[in-house]
């Protein structure tokens, strides 16, 4: 049976998710994560799409985009082909590293806009690997109270108001309140985060994903089970 075509959005702006396949680890370490996000800078001129915000989570990635001279799927397709091409090359796989088919909604109305953007700088927060939104090393949220480089902030704060400074300390407060946004999302809350879980398996022997995929089965079965007997692991 066909795909259903996505419903183009209105205003061109989205909120995506790029997912690991099989919901497995993408980035294993910050020089992951920092190849990301170099990947986006490059392509966010190539591609010409505006960025309004980003998470980096261990195994999905946020944005909220704006699509212009090509479109949102031309742009991801880019920046997700020379990401597996450098992760496969770094830890020595082959294969696809991401779901086949993003995950996205439409962003059309203000209000939308500014839930998905707090929602987004959230998602360390809600998914307890951060005690506060200012927790995470990995969002954009800095960006919008400090020197912006990657990220477009100029229309999500003038949605505040029309002076930076008050558009900022009203962010600011709007980013910290506590709230029961419901947006798409994939992540099942555990209390164990992955970073922990990772820990655990080096005192396996397991440096990496890639490692724990290339062993025999029987080693990664037993390696597995022992994950299981875990508290807090999905």
């Amino acid at each position: 049976m066909p795909r259903k075509a996505r419903r183009k959005s209105g205003t061109g702006i989205y909120h995506v998710i790029l997912r690991g396949i099989n919901k497995q680890t993408i980035f294993e370490d910050d020089e992951d994560k920092r190849k990301f996000l170099e990947n986006l800078k490059k392509y966010k001129k190539v591609s010409g799409f505006k960025l309004y915000s980003y998470c980096l989570m261990d195994n999905h990635v946020h944005l909220l985009v704006k699509e212009s001279e090509e479109t949102v799927s031309e742009a991801l397709k880019r920046i997700s082909s020379s990401y597996v091409y450098w992760y496969n090359m770094k830890y020595e796989r082959i294969g696809h590293l991401f779901q086949e088919r993003f995950k996205s909604e439409n962003v059309e109305t203000r209000k939308y806009f500014l839930t998905v953007l707090r929602y987004i700088h959230q998602n360390p927060l809600k998914a307890g690997l951060a005690k506060d939104v200012w927790g995470s090393e990995w969002t954009s949220v800095h960006e919008y109270v400090g020197k912006a480089g990657l990220v477009d902030i100029d229309m999500g704060l003038r949605l505040f108001s029309p002076d930076r400074k008050t558009a900022i300390k009203m962010f600011i407060d709007f980013m910290e309140e506590l709230n029961n946004d419901q947006c798409m999302d994939l992540y099942v809350r555990a209390r164990m985060s992955d970073r922990q879980v990772r820990e655990y398996l080096l005192t396996l022997g397991v440096t990496s994903n890639s490692v724990l995929q290339r062993m025999d089965r029987e080693d990664r079965d037993d390696v597995l089970v022992r994950l299981k007997e875990l508290n807090g692991v999905s």
